[in-house]
């Protein structure tokens, strides 16, 4: 295994430092994916990418593509660089680096398999934002007739590269916030197996967000619906891979 860590970068010039600085201190190469940030973020990255040429790669969008788009860029530049697998975590403090090395080894022992971060949040989490996350739950325990996706929202995650990238050029994906939810749910359609690692999030450190409510929602309603007809047409598969589990 050849993991690195992709950052998807969308204007967050005061947080981004201190995860990149967090992600080299665990010694493990950093790809970051400007994803059409405005000129002082880039600023940021730029000098953060000069600053540690060996261990850090910057990869520029020249306009905003989405997170998804900006994780799919990534994808592919790791596995251009060489590297097996990618470590995906957000740029705005969010996720706790801390627990990067059980990611890691969780990876190590399954490398087929993605590991998937479960949240454990603090009082920083809008209520708002933690209700609808259990909608969306429910709605992927019932496209996958499964309970094994504890938390599809999740960015903090560990991805092989090979079944990601014949995944994403093979079907259409929201490219946007429905990003997360949609790959994982089409990658366990596919076989790909999860493991779910527990860690600590909070809300974040600059107070940037940049969920859409309106159009994001939107989205995500929408990416539901078509993963739910998907499901009805791999209905035989999954409900065969249930029973001879």
């Amino acid at each position: 295994m050849k993991l690195c860590v992709v950052i998807p970068v969308y204007n967050h010039g005061e947080a981004v430092g201190a995860v990149v600085n967090s992600v080299r201190a665990h010694g493990l190469p950093c790809l970051l994916v400007d994803d059409g940030s405005e000129p002082g973020c880039a600023k940021v990255l730029d000098t953060l990418a000069e600053a540690d040429r060996s261990g850090i790669e910057l990869v520029r969008l020249p306009k905003n593509e989405g997170k998804g788009g900006a994780m799919m860029a990534g994808f592919r530049a790791a596995k251009a660089s060489g590297f097996s697998h990618a470590l995906q975590i957000d740029a705005d403090g969010q996720h706790d680096t801390r627990d990067i090395p059980r990611f890691v080894e969780l990876a190590a022992s399954a490398p087929e398999k993605i590991i998937c971060g479960t949240p454990i949040y603090d009082e920083s989490v809008p209520k708002g934002r933690l209700y609808g996350r259990y909608a969306t739950h429910i709605w992927v325990w019932i496209n996958t007739l499964s309970l094994a996706i504890r938390d599809s929202m999740c960015g903090f995650r560990v991805y092989p590269l090979t079944p990601t990238l014949a995944l994403i050029d093979s079907v259409s994906i929201g490219r946007r916030m429905d990003f997360d939810v949609e790959v994982i749910v089409r990658l366990y359609w596919r076989g790909v197996g999860i493991l779910n690692q527990p860690t600590q999030v909070r809300y974040p450190t600059d107070g940037i967000s940049h969920f859409d409510v309106l159009w994001d929602n939107v989205r995500i309603s929408r990416m539901h619906a078509r993963l739910f007809f998907g499901m009805l047409l791999r209905l035989p598969l999954l409900l065969w891979r249930k029973v001879s589990a």
